[in-house]
């Protein structure tokens, strides 16, 4: 979608559709929605005062100006409360205009919140394009355009503004959105890719083609013979059952001059598809296991973002890449494994399988002195259970680290709540012949703690400051955020990590809330 940012009065802009902003509660609109009201002989205050449009959050009206206007038509979007505006509202607002606009080749736009409780002009205009990139997603490789009645049409995108004085500021939010939603929307396509088309093979060399287009990417892949030299046992013991053969994606980013930084390392689940191996998941949802690699999507999006935004930060992002299957060579419950740090591991369930995979890309970081570690991963149901679809849960060992995160999450609407790890956890994971098991599932009792004990496992296995976020909620089928899709990928984790390691690259020793 072309997207334009034009000085003018948004009374004489021509254009299809006008998109005007308006708060909950308000009977007569200010600024430029009172201009167009005046213009109108009164018509938005008519529709406000007889409760026709109330401007709830995500609530769209389209009506015709009928000539009174260069325009053809006016969208009101409900931006909610006043006292509630925030750039995660712009987001939400814009994505319910653009879809409410998205039979129509162009609309036109004021930059909803800018200047209101806080929000600058290009933090508005971030927020404004990102949520009407992230809003008109579809995911439709595989289908017939012919047989979709609802494609978006919508082309271009203007973004209004009357002050001269706020233009450059407008035109860089713009454009920043646009590369952090691009992101996202590529973190999306990943993970929304069937399984067969998709496997370890497959975004392995997905992931080396994002490297050949940027400067200063580089990719390594390690395949099945060099994690066999490396001792990276759990990788190899998930990927068994499989006709396919596992991978370890290493995708660096290192500015000029930077190459030699300690960076900060990534790390993302890549199971392309999880059946649940041996410990067979049940057929009811399981297609929806190709979003198994939604934290390998996620971080692969940041360090598309970051290297596309020239952001002055050396980072790693590590992939284990494998399928879950129940092949005949499949890793067995009961069976013992050797980890990358000589650690054992007694396997009571096959279906825990993300945390073998991670704690083995989690040994691989200590080559590299990292800074700090955060791995995604859709690890748990029991995360979803705790914290539904509204946030991911955080975990980790570093008090300053996940200070960073908490805030990171607040400044780019991908929410995120602190769990605990206790010492008492690491009980759940004693083993009788091992030194760790890899699951709290027990016959005939309901498992305890099972977000905790998969984070507690996964720290087993660092050694320098290290955070956990299990995304399994928030990765797929978010129906309460207006630009996520109601099916599918969200590409949560793509906006939080770039927020977070901007704020780690500009302030590396500052408050971690700032």
């Amino acid at each position: 979608m072309e997207i334009r940012v034009l000085q003018g009065d948004v009374t004489k802009v021509e254009t299809e559709a006008l998109c005007l902003g308006i708060f909950q509660g308000i009977k007569e609109p200010g600024g430029a929605a009172g201009a167009v009201d005046r213009a109108l002989n009164g018509a938005i205050s008519h529709l406000l005062h007889s409760g026709e449009f109330r401007g709830r959050k995500g609530e769209t009206l389209l009506f015709p100006t009928l000539g009174r206007l260069p325009a053809r038509r006016v969208l009101l979007v409900g931006l909610g409360q006043r006292e509630n505006v925030s750039a995660e509202a712009v987001r939400e607002a814009t994505a319910a205009a653009v879809n409410a606009a998205s039979h129509l080749a162009e609309l036109s736009t004021v930059v909803h919140g800018a200047g209101v409780g806080g929000l600058s002009p290009q933090e508005a205009a971030q927020a404004l394009v990102e949520g009407a990139l992230l809003g008109l997603y579809r995911f439709r490789k595989y289908r017939r355009e012919d047989d979709d009645e609802h494609r978006p049409t919508l082309e271009r995108l203007q973004l209004i503004e009357v002050d001269e004085g706020k233009l450059s500021a407008i035109r860089q939010g713009a454009a920043r959105g646009r590369t952090i939603a691009e992101a996202a929307c590529w973190a999306r396509d990943l993970a929304n890719e069937p399984g067969n088309a998709l496997t370890p093979e497959e975004l392995a060399a997905r992931t080396q083609a994002l490297a050949r287009g940027h400067e200063a990417l580089r990719c390594g892949v390690l395949t099945e013979r060099e994690l066999e030299a490396e001792g990276l046992g759990g990788i190899l013991a998930v990927a068994r059952g499989s006709a396919q053969p596992p991978r370890l994606l290493v995708l660096e980013y290192a500015p000029r001059g930077l190459e030699n930084e300690s960076p900060i390392v990534l790390v993302g689940k890549g199971v392309t598809f999880d059946s649940g191996g041996i410990s067979l998941k049940a057929r009811e949802g399981m297609d929806a296991m190709k979003y198994d690699m939604a934290g390998a999507a996620a971080v692969l999006g940041a360090v598309k973002a970051l290297a596309e935004l020239k952001v002055p930060a050396r980072v790693v992002a590590l992939v284990p890449a494998v399928e879950n299957l129940p092949g005949g060579d499949a890793l067995k419950p009961g069976d013992v494994i050797q980890m990358g740090n000589g650690k054992t591991v007694e396997v009571t369930n096959t279906d825990a399988e993300g945390r073998l995979i991670l704690a083995d890309a989690l040994v691989y970081a200590r080559r590299y002195s990292p800074q700090a570690v955060v791995d995604l991963a859709t690890l748990t149901g029991a995360c979803i259970i705790a914290l539904g679809k509204e946030a991911a849960g955080l975990f980790g060992n570093d008090p300053d680290l996940l200070g960073r995160i908490e805030g990171a999450a607040e400044a780019s609407g991908e929410r995120v709540w602190k769990l605990p790890l206790y010492d008492e956890y690491k009980e759940l994971l004693k083993s009788e012949v091992a030194d760790l098991k890899n699951s709290v599932l027990g016959r005939g009792a309901l498992p305890q703690a099972g977000a905790a004990a998969g984070a507690m496992f996964l720290r087993e296995f660092v050694e320098y400051p290290w955070a956990h976020l299990d995304i399994a909620g928030t990765a797929f089928d978010v129906e309460t955020r207006l630009y996520c899709p109601k099916k599918g990928a969200t590409g949560y984790g793509v906006r939080l990590l770039v927020r977070l390691i901007e704020r780690l690259s500009t302030s590396p020793s500052a408050n971690p809330k700032v």
